[in-house]
């Protein structure tokens, strides 16, 4: 096996390698059979390169032996975008039995324990190379010997190669574009998918708009919530409470009226020192066994709401 190194690999952002975190999670959920996974679009500039080399680095940072298969003969990026720094035998160089399996899977110097096969030289047939036994063996031996095996391979919309590959896999995920393919143009790639018989194990919604500082989750619950629970409670106490205000304060005023008109009664038929014995007794002792029993303050004119039973 040669070692490669990429000239352009950048570091993903906390967002970026969150999300990429998650999907590693839900691909694990499928089962530990689910060990080939292919990942296609329905047309090209999708994603769906960047999403599978990303999907088998984070495999790969989790300390799982992964080797990502570069299966879009046609029209690779991969090689453009990372820019490796030197030239290695590929996959149609193994599929046209040039060289031996060992040749063509390449250890990136960056990344442990990630392994990579390139697609080599254009090929007029890849059709009939993806279809072949050939890539069926490759494809058994490469899941015997790691644990993961991520495959890109081309647009399902355009050609019918990732219906090949897929027949080989334990699964297949589609990417997909937010806001640039068709609902029926996806369900016909879906449809296409189905033919092959290869279980879909959910898709990709890739290039969703985020604005800055703002998740999608955050954009999401953040709208729904504050206005429902806003416009429900601001509505609902809001009238419920103002009205109860308003007229526990009307019930208040007329109360006090009644009572500051009884009380300047019951002043009047009192003299000064009948009314100093009603609020302030002199026999301390009996208001202290009342105040331990009803805890009655008479300083504060109020019940402390503490009682000793």
């Amino acid at each position: 096996m040669e070692t490669v190194r990429f000239e352009k690999l950048d570091e993903l952002s906390f967002r970026t390698s969150e999300s990429y975190k998650a999907l590693r999670t839900n691909v694990r959920f499928c089962g530990s059979d689910t060990k080939v996974i292919a990942l296609t679009s329905t047309v090209p500039n999708e994603g769906k390169s960047s999403v599978s080399f990303n999907l088998a680095r984070c495999f790969a940072e989790d300390h799982k032996t992964v080797c990502f298969v570069d299966a879009d003969i046609r029209k690779s990026v991969i090689v453009a975008r990372y820019e490796r720094d030197r030239e290695v035998p590929g996959l149609t160089h193994f599929l046209t039995n040039q060289v031996r399996l060992s040749d063509v899977i390449c250890i990136v110097e960056e990344i442990p324990d990630l392994y990579m096969i390139f697609t080599g030289a254009v090929a007029p047939n890849p059709s009939e190379l993806l279809g072949s036994e050939r890539f069926a063996g490759m494809i058994k031996v490469l899941r015997d010997k790691f644990d993961y095996v991520i495959i890109d391979c081309p647009p399902l919309g355009s050609v019918i190669d990732a219906a090949l590959v897929a027949e080989r896999a334990d699964g297949v995920i589609l990417v997909v574009e937010s806001d640039n393919v068709s609902y029926r143009f996806v369900q016909k790639s879906k449809e296409q998918l189905d033919k092959s018989g290869c279980r879909i194990l959910g898709a990709v919604l890739n290039k969703v708009p985020v604005q800055s500082g703002k998740g999608y989750y955050g954009k999401y619950y953040g709208k729904y919530y504050g206005k429902y629970y806003g416009k429900y409670y601001g509505s609902y106490y809001g009238s419920y409470y103002g009205n109860e205000e308003e007229a526990e304060s009307q019930e208040e005023d007329s109360e006090s009226e009644d009572e500051d008109e009884d009380e300047d009664e019951d002043r009047e038929e009192l003299d000064p020192q009948d009314q100093q014995e009603e609020w302030y007794p002199q026999d301390q002792e009996e208001w202290s066994s009342q105040e331990q029993q009803v805890g009655w303050n008479p300083q504060a004119q109020q019940f402390s709401g503490y009682t000793d039973k």
